[in-house]
């Protein structure tokens, strides 16, 4: 005789007392009936138009021509020389544009997978390895943050530049393979998602620190991991002030070789925009295929807070 298994929803509810039981119907009942309103619809109307509209205006110029930016009566229809001005930019032998973009993502992707692991690695250990002086380290650690990146600049390009490597795609990868913001991210996210009692349990099954890290920390971490990825990508890849100081021309990332459109007496902004928004591209691709990694992270965070 099988035995019929009971969810444990419908456990917990049976043993509440019936004021309970009607309290919690009530709640369910009130928020599955909210109904967004129409100034809800408005306001997401608003922020939806804020966000599309400077990428709208880029095309609009980038379909022009040189005038158009300066045209009193410029039309708000889109022209036809997108192409043109975008073959423009990745034929201009100035720009290197292929060899930006490959660098660009070489470098954006090293950077997000490197913050990623080490971030979760230290996330991991702040949260739930207790040992003497872990919240002073995690303290320094996050007040490192209040550091300006400019103020280190100049030791940085004296170290890069006795180490031969500037001009070199490796002198923006290398400092920027940790994060302080990552690890505090982590640190936040695995004390909250990860009880004690699941790491004890695994360690009485004769679990190594380890393996522990990998089966529970790793898979509860996807989220925030995903999510802390997007965004060290994206910073990464509109990076300019440190890869414009110690890169040069032949070997430059996107942001770097796009303001070598600009002319020293005259800027035709149609191609400069049609360049900008080739290079975000690739941002939209990867949000298009990540998006639903941004969404549970960002709803996963919001639940354990």
């Amino acid at each position: 005789m099988s035995a019929v298994s009971t969810p444990p929803l419908a456990i917990i509810e049976e043993n509440l007392p019936n004021d309970g039981r009607r309290r919690r119907a009530e709640r369910t009942t009130r928020i599955r009936g909210i109904r967004a309103g129409t100034w809800v619809y408005i306001g997401l109307g608003v922020v939806a138009v804020s966000a599309i509209f400077p990428y709208y205006w880029s095309f609009l110029i980038g379909s022009g021509t040189a005038s158009t930016i300066n045209d009193p009566n410029m039309s708000w229809i889109p022209g036809g020389n997108f192409i043109a001005n975008a073959l423009s930019v990745v034929n201009d032998s100035a720009v290197n544009f292929w060899v930006a973009l490959w660098n660009s993502i070489f470098s954006s992707t090293l950077i997000a997978a490197s913050v990623v692991v080490f971030s979760t690695l230290a996330g991991w250990a702040f949260a739930k390895l207790h040992f003497k002086g872990g919240k002073w380290l995690l303290a320094f650690v996050v007040a490192t943050m209040a550091v300006p990146m400019q103020l280190g600049v100049v030791p940085l390009y004296i170290l890069f530049s006795d180490l031969g490597w500037t001009g070199q795609i490796g002198a923006i990868i290398v400092p920027a393979l940790t994060s302080a913001f990552g690890v505090f991210w982590m640190t936040q996210y695995l004390s909250q998602t990860v009880p004690d009692e699941l790491i004890e349990a695994a360690r009485v099954d004769g679990a190594s620190m380890l393996r522990t890290f990998w089966t529970v920390g790793v898979v509860a971490a996807r989220p925030a991991a995903a999510m802390l990825f997007l965004f060290t990508f994206v910073g990464a890849w509109n990076q300019f002030f440190w890869p414009f100081i110690v890169l040069d021309r032949q070997s430059p990332t996107l942001p770097v070789a796009l303001s070598l459109l600009q002319g020293n007496y005259f800027i035709d902004y149609s191609i400069v925009l049609a360049g900008v928004l080739l290079a975000t591209i690739p941002l939209l691709i990867l949000f298009a295929f990540a998006g639903k990694q941004l969404v549970s992270g960002i709803m996963a965070g919001a639940v354990k807070g």
